[in-house]
């Protein structure tokens, strides 16, 4: 097995400088042998080890816009996705040329990004392939060499937070004031991103004390108002606060002189105070200013900020979906997608969308090009998950719940769908596990406690099964199938009474055919054959082609 040694000190490069140092050893030798190989993970590659010049092979309309016209930062999450990117990437190569051991040098003074890498590496290759050991401990001293447009671009965002802080304490208003803001937008928006909330509206605050520029004071409004409607910790979510703050945003860019500079900052505001009436409930309203933004793109903007404009086509798309007027929002995500086709997340949001209106063999086609166009995307297996699942593909809807977990195994809800797959399978030991995992990392998670109820009625622990629907419902009082599962229990307990109250319940919230058929027998159990002819009545109604509905109708 060969060795290499490797510092991952993050003072020398930042983030992914194991993993920048890991790739340079191994991609040259890829290039002659396997191009295929580094042509597949080109954007793995390029994030972190850019000096290794590997051509683009996906590109998205961002490569090809000036920097301030590149306004989608990457989320939290991307990092996950280029780790797992790269260590499928490191196994096929290791594959081909033989076992590997990495000693890496500071190991403890690496950035999140090698962190991460290190964790997936170790998680997911075999360590007869590769091992990753720790290394002696000398750190260098100072601070890392800060690449801010970098961090910026390829949503390094804990690099942003400790750079930009130190930065942040040898600059003022008065010495540097483009710097200074550029640095307070930066920084606060890398704190909020990787749940230092707090921190980022200590820079807010500290720079309305400090700064009165206009444009400034609205994208630091803009900023603690989003801060407040996105809250990680839901419980310190305060729309009403955030209302204030975005009016005042809203209030200062709607004065801006130069028509365009308003029409572009202006309609910032106005789609984030979208965000904000959405979260105070007013569907109508943010549907409003997100169309408010969009005229004024057009009519103020033409030919000029191409994804300001398809972003706002984008949240117009999920508003109107949300209304109900679904070939409008088809219509406005053809256009965004139209417009950045390179771009992976919106064919999530139109698949899940062509899923719900049963265009399934369409929506299959978004999330197998999210799947393509992106590193490994651990939402967008869980997606197509559904779509296979809702055809019939049983083995493929489980192998895509495998992958996603493989991909992150903290995926909560994919434990939840492959756990209720696994009961409908009969396979209650691995459905018990998958139940049992998810709970391990969400003990209050509703859709969890549901499915062990489901798993534990399979296995005739009745008591148990109603004890999970009971903590379910207590978690969510909505949860339609905890209300059928353990109105079932009831059924097959032989307590109609409280299987009609469930089924009855559950109907409420959620109007099916199956619900309609399983209270149709409860009904008719009770002696109450007018009622349950109603319900098969409605059923039939709801799902002219089920044969059980049309039986049970004929037989009286």
């Amino acid at each position: 097995m060969d060795t290499i040694v490797l510092d991952a000190d993050r003072r020398i490069h930042g983030p992914y400088t194991l993993g920048a140092a890991l790739l340079g050893r191994l991609v040259p030798e890829a290039l002659r042998h396997r191009p295929d190989l580094v042509a597949a993970h080109d954007i793995e590659i390029r994030a972190a080890a850019p000096a290794l010049g590997v051509p683009a092979r996906r590109r998205t309309l961002a490569d090809s816009l000036p920097r301030a016209q590149r306004i989608l930062i990457p989320g939290a999450r991307r990092t996950l996705r280029i780790a797992n990117g790269l260590a499928e990437f490191v196994r096929d190569h290791l594959q081909r040329t033989g076992p590997l051991t990495v000693t890496a040098d500071n190991l403890d003074e690496a950035d999140p990004t090698d962190a991460e890498l290190v964790e997936v590496l170790r998680r997911r290759l075999d360590p007869g392939l590769l091992r990753i050991v720790p290394g002696r401990a000398a750190p260098r001293t100072g601070p890392p060499r800060a690449d801010f447009d970098r961090f910026r671009d390829e949503g390094f965002h804990h690099a942003m937070a400790e750079a930009g802080l130190e930065a942040l304490r040898g600059t003022t208003y008065a010495a540097a004031p483009e710097r200074r803001r550029l640095l307070v937008q930066r920084v606060a928006a890398a704190l909020e991103a990787i749940e230092r909330e707090d921190e980022a509206r200590a820079l807010y605050d500290r720079a309305r004390r400090d700064s009165t520029d206009p444009k400034h004071r609205a994208t630091v409004a803009y900023g603690t108002a989003m801060i407040l409607v996105r809250h990680h910790d839901h419980a310190r979510r305060d729309p009403e606060e955030a209302l204030a703050w975005i009016n005042e945003a809203v209030a200062i860019t709607s004065l801006l002189p130069d028509r365009r500079e308003r029409a572009f900052h202006l309609g910032f505001d106005l789609n984030g105070k979208a965000l904000v009436e959405v979260r105070r409930g007013r569907m109508d309203a943010a549907l409003a200013l997100v169309e408010e933004a969009v005229e004024l793109a057009e009519r103020d903007l033409p030919g000029e900020h191409p994804i300001h404009r398809l972003v706002l086509y984008a949240n117009r798309a999920q508003l109107l979906a949300q209304a109900g007027r679904v070939e409008e929002a088809l219509a406005d995500y053809a256009v965004a997608i139209g417009a950045d086709p390179g771009y992976p997340d919106y064919y999530l949001d139109r698949g899940g969308l062509l899923h719900r209106l049963g265009r399934h063999a369409d929506a299959l086609a978004d999330f197998e090009a999210a799947i393509r166009l992106s590193p490994p995307f651990p939402e967008a297996y869980y997606d197509r998950a559904e779509v296979r699942y809702a055809t019939g593909d049983l083995d493929g809807a489980l192998a895509d719940l495998g992958r996603t977990l493989e991909l992150d195994p903290g995926f909560v809800p994919a434990y939840a769908n492959r756990s209720g797959l696994l009961a409908a399978a009969g396979d209650h030991d691995g459905a018990r596990r998958d139940a049992e995992r998810g709970l391990a990392l969400a003990p209050r998670d509703p859709h969890l406690r549901c499915v062990l109820g489901q798993v534990e009625a399979a296995a005739g622990r009745r008591a148990e099964a109603t004890a999970a629907f009971d903590v379910a419902l207590e978690l969510d009082p909505d949860l339609v199938a905890a209300w059928a599962s353990r109105g079932a229990l009831a059924f097959d307990a032989g307590d109609l009474d409280a299987a009609l109250g469930d089924l009855t319940r559950a109907l409420k919230l959620d109007e099916s055919a199956e619900l309609l058929f399983n209270r149709a027998l409860v009904h008719r159990a009770a002696g109450r054959a007018h009622e349950a002819r109603q319900d098969l009545l409605r059923a039939v109604e709801l799902a002219p082609d089920d044969p059980d509905v049309a039986r049970a109708l004929a037989g009286g």
